[in-house]
């Protein structure tokens, strides 16, 4: 491995850290650089996954210092994503991905419509919902994306975004912090899945996950100070470079070619 590679591998990995813990999306430039580099395009979804968990566990920990994660209601929300999780990944080992991705960038599309007709939940949350036990409706939403999530981890953070906050009554940045909980817990059993069809390269993986920490601890620490306000328009510009990648409208590959 060269140094060239090894300094595009960090220097993305901070970017995609620093994106997918303040928003989601992030993730699409990992597979977009691991690819350039000569992965395989499965291979590349299962390497993802090192990075993405190192970067959840750096994110959740700033979080949780901040006193802004609630580990119980977050756990409680994981459970049905990390079985969807499994399934997703699992499927992800033979799916064409190309339909799928089209689906995800009209569903993203339709989360930024919602964020704009409903703003002041988005910024405030709905408190006097936080305290219920999800309810079915939320566990079949929960394990959905965690079935997506399973599959191609880009932009799951928008749809448990949408979940966590329209759905659960958290505000962003609360959220936001539930958000990298439960993908930190359902990552593990995902990687294990892609490490079983030798679907993982450690090498590109690890080096990719420094930049990813420093990119979470840095997203993480913005999102607490700033605010929910700043969080949302920060969601709408990734929402709209993602959805446009995923569509075909952009490359995003071909920004680091």
């Amino acid at each position: 491995m060269t140094s060239l590679q090894i300094m595009l591998l960090v220097v993305s990995g901070i970017l995609a850290g620093f994106i997918n813990t303040l928003a989601g999306g992030g993730s699409v430039i990992s597979l977009s650089v691991f690819m350039f580099l000569g992965l395989p395009p499965q291979m590349a979804n299962g390497t993802t996954r090192i990075a993405v968990l190192f970067q959840t566990l750096a994110s959740a920990g700033s979080f949780r210092q901040a006193k802004v994660l609630n580990i119980k209601d977050g756990t409680r929300l994981a459970i049905p994503a990390v079985v969807g999780s499994v399934i997703g990944a699992q499927l992800a080992i033979d799916i064409n991905e190309q339909v799928f991705k089209k689906i995800i960038a009209f569903l993203l599309f339709a989360v930024l419509i919602m964020m704009f007709i409903k703003p002041s939940q988005w910024i405030k949350g709905k408190e006097t919902t936080t305290d219920k036990r999800p309810g079915w409706l939320q566990i079949v939403v929960f394990f959905g994306i965690g079935l997506y999530g399973g599959f191609l981890q880009a932009g799951v953070g928008y749809f448990l975004l949408a979940a966590i906050v329209l759905g659960a009554g958290y505000d962003l940045v609360k959220g936001n912090a539930i958000k990298v909980w439960i993908v930190m817990l359902y990552t593990p059993f995902a990687l294990f899945v892609f490490f079983l069809n030798g679907q993982i390269d450690w090498r590109f993986g690890l080096i990719h996950a420094i930049g990813n920490i420093i990119g979470a601890l840095i997203a993480a620490r913005m999102a607490v100070k700033q605010g929910a306000k700043f969080v949302r328009w920060v969601i709408v510009v990734f929402i709209l470079v993602t959805a446009a990648d995923l569509s075909g409208l952009i490359s995003i590959k071909s920004w680091f070619i």
